[in-house]
């Protein structure tokens, strides 16, 4: 995986900078970047009005400032469920060298830096992002990136072996999102692999958002979730050679030395994570954490395979020598491939 020689950190919004840099760093990347959807894309951005950016800073009305933050104070949270994701996108092919990755929802690289977290060196990873935001906090931290729409990905056909949509799908209008499936599948080569991960309508993480995050955060989340038959239908028209539809475990996970310190760690990454700051208007920080960490146990629990309830976990991990607070949830992904 490449590393960045972390020289100038071009804006978020300046999409010429970010090429010139891709050029200058990370050549292989410029090297597929499509010259006229590159054109037809910046004349549009230029026409459209600007969108809001939940993802922005405070002082734009976003929430990107709490949830880099959350990345920051741990970013193995969710590695359980990124290290499938990324076995997912290894395709049905066997190569050699490095797998070329598009991160349509990349954020500021939390993907890359669990991949390079977890020792997982055979992806070269391009950071996308329709949040300007999101494109600056990852070139500032030396990670190559591009302000791109999932649904108007810049990159040549049959450029990479994996696309990768995860980790707010849901923000994708369904108006969209078979457009995003469609652009996958054009870009991807032979053997290539399609990854959308989200969760399903009436799921708990769909309850979490319209109960704590709608009402609790700056931005609201008025997101519709997917369903199963969405996923499929999508997939199939896309024209993939074959395609799947499956549920992952995809727990939150967070440490502490105590098991006091470990619960008001996941409530703090919570809290952080989905913008919850109305919560701090009348707690102070500790009960705010403390608040967010007992709602996220009651509300995700699941049926297990004998009936019973997946309920979270509290309990010394012997490896890390620390406390460890397991919350349960549960992901949808879609999986659709190209023939070698």
């Amino acid at each position: 995986m490449h590393a960045s020689t972390r020289g100038y950190a071009p804006t978020g919004e300046n999409l010429l900078g970010q090429l010139e840099e891709l050029k200058r760093q990370f050549p292989e990347w410029h090297a597929l970047v499509d010259g006229e959807r590159l054109e037809s894309f910046s004349a549009e951005t230029q026409e459209r009005p600007v969108k809001h950016d939940d993802f922005g800073s405070d002082e734009a009305g976003g929430r990107g400032i709490e949830y880099l933050h959350a990345q920051a104070i741990n970013t193995q949270a969710r590695a359980t469920g990124i290290k499938k994701l990324l076995g997912f996108a290894g395709g049905s092919a066997e190569r050699s060298g490095e797998r070329y990755l598009v991160d349509l929802l990349g954020g500021d690289g939390l993907i890359r830096t669990v991949c390079e977290e977890l020792g997982i060196t055979d992806f070269n990873i391009l950071t996308c992002d329709a949040s300007p935001h999101m494109i600056s906090a990852a070139w500032a931290a030396g990670k190559p990136a591009l302000l791109q729409r999932a649904e108007r990905p810049l990159l040549k056909d049959s450029s990479v072996d994996a696309v990768l949509l995860a980790y707010g799908s849901h923000h994708v209008p369904p108006s969209d999102r078979q457009s995003v499936a469609t652009e996958a599948a054009r870009t991807l080569r032979p053997g290539g692999t399609f990854v959308l991960h989200d969760f399903l309508v009436g799921s708990p993480v769909d309850v979490w958002f319209e109960q704590v995050t709608d009402a609790y955060s700056e931005t609201g989340h008025k997101f519709l979730h997917f369903t199963w038959d969405e996923i499929t239908g999508y997939l199939e028209k896309a024209g993939f050679d074959s395609y799947e539809v499956l549920e992952i475990d995809d727990p939150y996970t967070a440490t502490g030395p105590t098991p006091e310190a470990a619960e008001l760690e996941i409530g703090k990454y919570l809290l952080n994570m989905y913008g919850l700051t109305k919560l701090l208007k009348d707690r102070d920080e500790a009960d705010a954490y403390r608040w967010t960490a007992k709602t996220a146990q009651s509300i995700f629990r699941y049926e297990d395979a004998e009936g019973g309830l997946l309920e979270a976990e509290l309990g010394f991990d012997e490896e890390s020598d620390a406390w460890r607070i397991t919350i349960p949830r549960r992901a949808v992904v879609g999986i659709g491939r190209k023939n070698p």
